[in-house]
């Protein structure tokens, strides 16, 4: 399952993220920690840890998937480190 990760700073940044993920008919959930949420929920979204970058699962076609990922670019991150 394609996955990467995206740094959400501030609630402008959720809200676009929110956006995109509705627009995409594929699957998105966000991954922080063990807590798993559905990408096109804005208070699943909040309810995460966004202090640091979370990861970003997508399923669906190849296409589709790919052009979610291109619309997230401005908020690509690298995965957080480990403790």
């Amino acid at each position: 399952m394609p996955e990467f990760y995206v740094s959400l700073s501030s609630i402008e940044d959720v809200r676009q993220f929110v956006n995109a993920a509705t627009r995409c008919p594929c699957e998105v959930d966000v991954l922080s920690g063990r807590y798993v949420v559905d990408g096109k929920s804005i208070m699943g979204l909040f309810s995460l840890d966004l202090s640091q970058p979370v990861k970003v699962e997508v399923r669906g076609a190849e296409e589709e998937r790919e052009a979610f990922f291109r619309s997230l670019a401005p908020f690509a991150a690298e995965p957080p480190r480990q403790a």
